[in-house]
């Protein structure tokens, strides 16, 4: 591995060009946070984001700017299906961009972090807060630490597990990018389509808003508590609000994402906050996920006063067979079902359902009963297919880590016949009935001052 003597002038963190299989905003806000506490961190240096895959740059603009620039760091931030092009990534930045130490964040590196050793590269963050996993690497690189906290490192061309857990920021030191930091004119092409299911709303441009890190609910299938903990960190609400009010002051946006594990946590808080939204009117309209434990009459009635247009739950499977293998408070019936529909459609909020299809012990017919039920009553069903993490070992080729990506059945893994199969990928690829009009609950604002060009 090699260091960093002075402190670096020029950090790229980027995220490497890859045909996305779905899209979240949220998801890719880690680019821009990481980015931004990189320059408090270290205020002399340029720092630069990237996100190869939305802004559909080609490889020989990824080179031009490695080679040009001779970047002192480079972040590579990894994803469950964004490893296609990491590899050319790598190459491309050894052949170009020689003496930069490259360190790899993200939430694959989080729950499969030895997968990465195969990499040509210098550090891998496992656990943590992803900027303190970048920060603890690079000074690493620099010489001035012998460990990097959650973070894996290369020296002498063996690699050395991290002495202790990453750290976690306190949220009010969680950087907050400012709109002109952010491709959103991407962002609205990719959620245009409705029938894809990802996360946005179309035709209407969306503020994400990272509310919430960690996680207590404990499903085994999410990457939140091993990288965050259970422990759940918040943004006040008097930021919160202040964020979204300079966002919208500052750029053309029309509803807003609160983007948090689980957004309906912490009871006090979603009081104060529908308190604060409904006090100025209720001019934001905005989108949450959560769970259906973690929703009343009351507070979802509140919600809807405060402007929400849209609450994701992760319902999963309603079989009572099945929702056994959940965590107790993802254990729900059709009768909880009926009761949230009703709360919603009351408040005049839309119903998005997370469904998981092949959950292990479920069976196809027990997803698509699940999914019927949601549209019966009104609802919108959003569904994936199970990534068995456990089986994801280090030792997979890239070719099969690339199947854990919540739309493929990953081979060997679910005892599926060849007709359960194709109604599974029905499921997830075929058509879709149950697609969102509620665009339509969210007036559409003028042009305002120019965001990051698409």
């Amino acid at each position: 591995m090699g260091e960093i003597v002075d402190e670096p002038r020029k950090i790229l963190v980027i995220w490497p060009p890859q045909v996305l299989s779905y899209f979240n905003a949220g998801h890719h806000l880690a680019l821009y946070q990481v980015t931004g506490h990189l320059r408090a961190v270290y205020p002399g240096a340029q720092v630069t984001a990237i996100d190869a895959s939305v802004e559909r740059l080609t490889w020989k603009d990824l080179g031009s700017r490695l080679f040009q620039e001779r970047y002192d760091v480079i972040a590579v931030m990894n994803e469950f299906d964004g490893i296609d092009g990491l590899r050319r990534l790598v190459s491309y930045a050894r052949a170009l961009n020689p003496d930069a130490p490259i360190v790899t964040f993200g939430r694959l590196s989080g729950v499969n972090p030895r997968f990465f050793e195969r990499f040509d590269i210098d550090a891998i963050v496992e656990n943590g807060d992803f900027e303190s996993g970048v920060v603890a690497a690079i000074e690493a690189f620099r010489g001035r630490a012998a460990d990097a906290p959650g973070a894996h490192l290369r020296r002498d061309g063996s690699w050395a597990a991290p002495k202790r857990r990453g750290d976690l920021l306190p949220a009010e030191d969680w950087y907050l990018p400012t709109p002109d930091e952010i491709p959103y004119g991407h962002y609205d092409a990719l959620y245009f389509d409705d029938a894809n299911k990802f996360c946005g709303i179309p035709r209407r441009r969306e503020l994400v808003v990272p509310a919430a890190r960690g996680c207590p609910v404990g499903c085994s299938y999410c990457e939140v508590p091993l990288i965050y903990t259970r422990k759940e960190r918040r943004l006040t609400v008097e930021r919160t609000v202040q964020y979204i009010e300079e966002s919208f002051a500052a750029a053309p946006f029309e509803y807003v994402a609160f983007y948090a594990p689980t957004f309906t946590l912490d009871k006090k808080w979603m009081e104060e906050l529908c308190r604060e939204l409904t006090g100025r009117g209720s001019p934001y309209p905005w989108k949450c996920a959560t769970t259906v434990h973690h929703l009343s009459e009351g507070m979802i009635r509140s919600m809807g006063a405060a402007g929400c247009v849209r609450i994701s739950v992760g319902l999963e499977t309603l079989d009572p067979q099945e929702g056994a293998l959940l965590p107790r408070a993802k254990q729900k019936s059709a009768m909880d079902l009926d009761r949230l529909s009703a709360w919603c459609k009351e408040s005049g909020i839309e119903l998005n359902c997370f469904v998981i299809v092949g959950l292990p012990g479920t069976t196809i017919e027990g997803a698509e009963r699940t999914i019927e039920a949601v549209q019966e009553r009104g609802g919108r069903a959003r569904p994936t297919v199970y990534a068995p993490w456990e089986l994801a070992g280090p030792d997979l080729l890239d070719h099969e880590m690339a199947a854990f990506n919540r739309q493929l059945f990953v081979p060997g893994t679910h005892a599926l016949t060849d007709e359960e199969l194709a109604r599974g990928y029905d499921i997830v690829f075929g058509s879709q009935p149950d697609v969102t009009q509620v665009f339509e609950n969210i007036p559409a604002r003028a042009a305002g001052p120019a965001l990051r060009p698409a």
